[in-house]
């Protein structure tokens, strides 16, 4: 355990290293925020229970969307996975496999380093913003904001867990651009990142909060909000994390039995 510890250390520290990025990161969330929430706005006057949530839960859920892009990778390239696509491709995956450490749990404590970053250095800014401009639906109990970063950890790890998936496509691929891109999109859309998922109708909405992208904004949204209650939220995040690390296990498995060093 101190060894992966010591790897989500330095996975924090790496991205604390990009100060300019991270303030850049913070303007680009600030005023995307403030761009979205008016439009959620102008939307909310016209339908103003759309998706059973009220103007201020709206406008709350869409600060806490930015303050989430970064820490829940919204869209692919901000995590690991080009890191361990371009150590597939290249060959260097060989050294890491021979490493007295599981690579599954390494990428993923790197990553969760990397993820509390961006939640303490990107996302609490833009979220203080938010509240300091718009009425938002924030909650008072202490409970429930511990509620939240529990679904924020297990969000991450099912983020995580999606993106690792992807990036062992690179065993079968050349390239595994086209792969990240359709991901990113997926992870986009049916995070609720555009829309919150409550606002989809009938079936396709039922499916959309049942799949896995539910898990990295829509499940924690509603867990601050109180609409979706912590014990629920959790076991919903914890099983897809379960069957989602259980996917990248057999599919590691598999890879590194036809492991083919592409140049070099």
């Amino acid at each position: 355990m101190r060894l992966y510890a010591a790897v989500a250390a330095g996975g924090f520290r790496r991205y604390a290293t990009y100060r300019g990025a991270t303030l850049a990161g913070v303007f680009t969330n600030t005023v995307f925020g403030l761009i979205i929430a008016c439009t959620y706005i102008a939307l909310w006057d016209e339908r103003p229970h759309l998706g059973g949530y009220d103007q201020a839960q709206a406008l709350t859920y869409v600060w806490i969307g930015q303050a989430m892009f970064a820490v829940m990778v919204l869209q692919l390239g901000g995590g690991f996975e080009a890191d361990l696509m371009e150590r597939i491709r290249s060959g260097d995956i060989a050294v890491d496999l021979y490493r007295p450490a599981d690579l599954q749990v390494w990428w993923l404590a790197q990553d969760l380093g990397r993820a509390a970053f961006q939640f303490l250095g990107r996302g609490i800014v833009p979220m203080c913003v938010g509240a300091l401009l718009f009425p938002l639906a924030l909650p008072s109990d202490p409970l429930r904001w511990l509620a939240f970063l529990l679904t924020l950890l297990l969000g991450a790890t099912v983020s995580f867990a999606l993106r690792y998936l992807v990036a062992l496509s690179a065993f079968w691929l050349m390239d595994g651009s086209g792969v990240v891109q359709m991901s990113g999109l997926v992870s986009t859309f049916m995070s609720g990142m555009l829309l919150p998922l409550n606002v989809f109708p009938g079936g396709f909405g039922e499916v959309a909060r049942a799949l896995p992208w539910s898990a990295l904004l829509q499940v924690p949204a509603d867990v601050l909000m109180g609409e979706r209650g912590a014990a629920g939220a959790l076991a919903f995040q914890g099983a897809w994390a379960v069957v989602l690390l259980g996917a990248g296990r057999l599919l590691q498995r598999a890879a590194t039995r036809r492991v083919v060093v592409q140049g070099g």
